[in-house]
């Protein structure tokens, strides 16, 4: 089937529907996931559809960012091992970021684990989680919340929040994201977020991306940064292998959630 053919029909199924999801496009089509999100990407470039997480829809829907426990139900099994990986990677003692999000917030009872840590987090989850783990550990690790306003993801933002992180230096940041792309690199559909997790980025002397496989061709509104500002990017084993590559030659380090856990980072 040419391109134009699998676009037509793309076209023709959220027409009728309002909406297609990838993995449907995957089995109707008989091509890879990645042809899929490409052949999406040039039908919303022109203006054709809009590009949301896992699939596409009519351009004049909205992608409305979901809310924190909407997000909880999405991958939960991958975002755990990813959680676990990416603790891993902290060393004890070390001042660490997190970000918001349920990635980040599945990592929190795991890092809980790590000695002295003092955590600097946007999350409003992850700061209660981590509260609530050391509160009954004596010699536990301590939580700095940054501020600001709240979005519906649970993450503190804006002004105040950016103000707070432009002041810090943090050995990790631990930072979750909508979307993973190979030309718009990590974003987020919010604004104030996405400026608040660029400060985030800023902050930190080593990041690392959290981001199971659907979020892989995923396109938010703003982008956060490039995949070279990424030093390790954890994900699962359901990230296409055309997808591996590109981020193997992009990111500082691509480590799979599964194999053997990796050393902390220096």
């Amino acid at each position: 089937m040419l391109a134009r053919q699998r676009q037509e029909r793309i076209l023709e199924e959220v027409r009728s529907h309002g909406g297609v999801r990838v993995s449907d496009l995957v089995s109707a089509l008989g091509v890879s996931e990645m042809t899929v999100r490409r052949d999406i990407t040039i039908l919303a470039g022109q203006g054709l559809v809009a590009r949301v997480h896992g699939g596409a829809t009519a351009p004049s829907a909205r992608a409305e960012e979901p809310g924190f426990s909407a997000k909880q139900l999405m991958a939960p099994d991958e975002k755990e091992a990813i959680a676990r990986t990416a603790a891993a990677l902290v060393s004890p003692g070390a001042s660490v970021a997190v970000s918001a999000g349920t990635t980040t917030h599945a990592v929190a009872a795991a890092l809980a684990e790590v000695p002295g840590l003092t955590v600097v987090t946007n999350s409003l989850p992850v700061a209660q989680a981590l509260h609530e783990a050391w509160s009954q550990r004596p010699g536990g690790g301590s939580v700095v919340l940054t501020g600001g306003e709240r979005t519906p993801s649970d993450a503190l933002v804006g002004p105040v929040a950016v103000a707070a992180l432009r002041s810090l230096h943090v050995d990790v940041l631990l930072l979750g994201v909508h979307g993973v792309d190979e030309h718009a690199g990590l974003t987020t559909p919010n604004l104030a977020e996405a400026e608040t997790n660029r400060a985030l980025v800023a902050a930190a002397r080593h990041v690392v991306v959290l981001a199971d496989s659907s979020k892989w061709g995923v396109v938010g509104l703003a982008s956060i940064a490039d995949l070279e500002a990424v030093d390790v990017l954890v994900t699962d084993d359901g990230l296409p292998a055309a997808a591996r590559e590109v981020l193997a030659a992009r990111v500082g380090r691509l480590v799979v959630a599964g194999d053997e856990l990796p050393a902390p980072l220096s």
